[in-house]
């Protein structure tokens, strides 16, 4: 079932890129979605239309909500968020849809674990100690489909 299915309306455009940019929040720190959904909801046009404390409810809440961005923490209850981002990729290829991009903001600085998160389907991967830093320009660039990493030993995005 699409967006139009459920009730939701296109969204207008600008030069091909949809204006708003739904975005569901899922790690099981509740301070941790309360800082995240404030940094997010300053960007005008950006919706934070849900969030998630495990990659179980995360996959209920990606096809009830069908958000455009999924961040995503990897530890978690449950179902990791390594878990979780390898389900949304394997429905999207048996939908044949991909719209819908995953970015992950976990704790761990680590080049191997961002490796993981890249090959599970995820689009980007931010370093939460530089969260306020990067978080807005990685969702800007996985909404538009383009990669975005960093580790906290690296200060430059590779976009």
């Amino acid at each position: 079932m699409n967006r139009e299915e459920l009730g939701y309306t296109r969204l207008p455009q600008k030069a091909g890129i949809p204006m708003a940019v739904r975005i569901l929040l899922v790690d099981d720190h509740p301070i941790a979605r309360q800082g995240l959904r404030t940094l997010l909801e300053g960007r005008s046009g950006w919706a934070v239309v849900g969030e998630a404390s495990d990659g179980i409810e995360a996959l209920d809440k990606v096809d009830t909500l069908q958000p455009d961005v999924v961040v995503l923490d990897v530890t978690m209850p449950r179902m990791n968020g390594l878990e979780a981002c390898r389900l949304i990729q394997q429905k999207q290829k048996m939908q044949k849809t991909s719209e819908l991009e995953v970015l992950f903001v976990t704790q761990h600085d680590s080049p191997q674990m961002m490796r993981e998160a890249l090959d599970a389907g995820a689009r980007g991967y931010v370093v939460k100690s530089n969260a306020a830093r990067d978080l807005l320009e990685a969702v800007e660039a996985v909404s538009q489909h383009r990669v975005f990493t960093t580790l906290a030993r690296s200060p430059q995005p590779s976009c």
